[in-house]
């Protein structure tokens, strides 16, 4: 049995051995982030190429949707104006289906047009469609058409296309800057191409399928198969289904004289005016029919004249405003010509003549020109014979040459409109020697 030496109450304890301490000694390197994003880099470089050697076809896949989503993104980066078709005027009802929807939408002017995109007007649209080399298409009313090419590679020539499905299509061509641009319209199973500087006017009957292309400036060439009609200006291409194209001549488009395009007309009391039209005559044309519309579009008719005997009419009863009018010419035997050239003018109510500042400082004879010097009010504008007055300083001072005039004696009429809707009218004598 074990012992246990006695404790004596006198004697202090002695103290207890401290415990024995464990030591843990940890060893660390500092490791900075480039360090980690170099062995990240080699690891990647490792896989990618291990992924080039064995799988070749998915490297070469990946290389090329990367690429094309790139492209693609520089497309869209890309101004529409440079590849695309857009629309400049817009009128009714007008919709758009694109070529990878399968939704009708309503068109606006932010809306571009491509390759197989359909454009339908309703029964009171109009829309204008421009390309990006300067091709313009007037979709007329009840009309749907199929953008049928775009090609508009910088320094190359352009080609541009429609077809008409139904209804009918205006079209006018520029100067084109490439040599060998194209602009064409197909109608069932022809097409027409136009030259450069050209008009023409094309229509297909969603009912017989007949169609016809009437060209008002120009030239342009009409192929159906093995056949090819050659077209200049006032000619017709008649399309039937069965048989051959021919070819006749139309009536020329009126000339309008007046109201002179961009002419303001200052009356009393607008509504009782009567505003006088007047063209020239055109020849082998019976009668005319002339429109007056609030509307560039010509979707809204306001008045018109129909089978006209003469060359000219009074219309009143127009309110105050902005008007366009053209004229079409009838012939005997119930042909029409092309619509002519559309002209606008401004019918104004008579303002206070010094509501408006109006002066006339001097006339000089300058050959067979007059130069015209006065001053009117900063903002307003100026028609001197019917031509407006393009410079007018800040503080309203302007300087104006007409147009040379004939031997005799002449009125100049200067008329104004300031931005209050004041008026002033000043008129000046002057006698161009022989």
């Amino acid at each position: 049995m074990p012992t246990q030496t006695p404790i004596e109450p006198n004697r202090p304890m002695e103290p207890a051995a401290p415990p024995k301490i464990h030591r843990v000694e940890v060893e660390w390197h500092a490791v900075t982030y480039k360090t980690v994003m170099v062995y990240g880099l080699l690891v990647a470089a490792i896989i990618l190429v291990g992924t080039f050697i064995l799988f070749p076809s998915l490297y070469s896949t990946l290389t090329h949707k990367i690429s094309t989503a790139m492209a693609s993104n520089d497309g869209d980066n890309a101004p529409a104006s440079q590849t695309q078709a857009k629309f400049v005027n817009l009128d009714g009802r007008v919709q758009v289906k694109k070529v990878s929807s399968v939704q009708w939408v309503d068109a606006d002017y932010r809306t571009a047009l491509d390759k197989g995109d359909l454009v339908q007007t309703g029964t009171d649209g109009y829309a204008r469609v421009t390309f990006a080399d300067g091709t313009s298409y007037t979709v007329k009313p009840g009309t749907l058409i199929t953008v049928e090419e775009n090609s508009m590679a910088s320094n190359r020539p352009t080609s541009v296309a429609v077809r008409i499905n139904t209804g009918a299509v205006d079209l006018s061509t520029p100067n084109w800057a490439s040599p060998g641009s194209r602009a064409a319209v197909s109608v069932e199973d022809a097409k027409a191409e136009l030259r450069p500087n050209s008009r023409a006017a094309v229509k297909t009957d969603k009912d017989t399928k007949e169609s016809e292309i009437v060209v008002s400036n120009g030239s342009a060439q009409v192929q159906r198969g093995q056949e090819q009609v050659e077209l200049t200006q006032y000619q017709k291409a008649n399309i039937p289904t069965t048989g051959s194209m021919s070819k006749s001549d139309v009536l020329a488009p009126p000339e309008l004289l007046e109201p002179i395009n961009l002419t303001p007309i200052i009356a009393e009391n607008p509504k009782t005016a009567a505003v006088h039209f007047e063209w020239k005559p055109v020849k082998d044309a019976s009668t005319y029919w002339l429109r007056i519309s609030s509307t560039s579009m010509f979707t809204r008719i306001v008045k018109e004249a129909k089978a006209v005997s003469g060359t000219s009419v009074d219309i009143s009863g127009l309110d105050a405003g902005d008007y366009f009018w053209n004229v079409t010419a009838t012939s005997a035997k119930k042909l029409s010509s092309d619509v002519s050239e559309t002209y606008k003018f401004t019918l104004v109510a008579q303002g206070k003549a010094q509501e408006m500042l109006l002066e006339i400082q001097s006339t000089q004879l300058v050959g067979h020109a007059v130069e015209i010097t006065g001053r009117t009010e900063p903002g307003a504008a100026l028609i001197i014979n019917a031509q407006p007055v393009p410079n007018i300083a800040k503080d309203g001072t302007f300087r104006h040459f007409t147009e040379p005039l004939l031997p005799g004696e002449h009125t100049i009429v200067v008329i104004g409109q300031n931005r209050r809707g004041g008026t002033n009218q000043k008129q000046v004598s002057v006698v161009i020697p022989k």
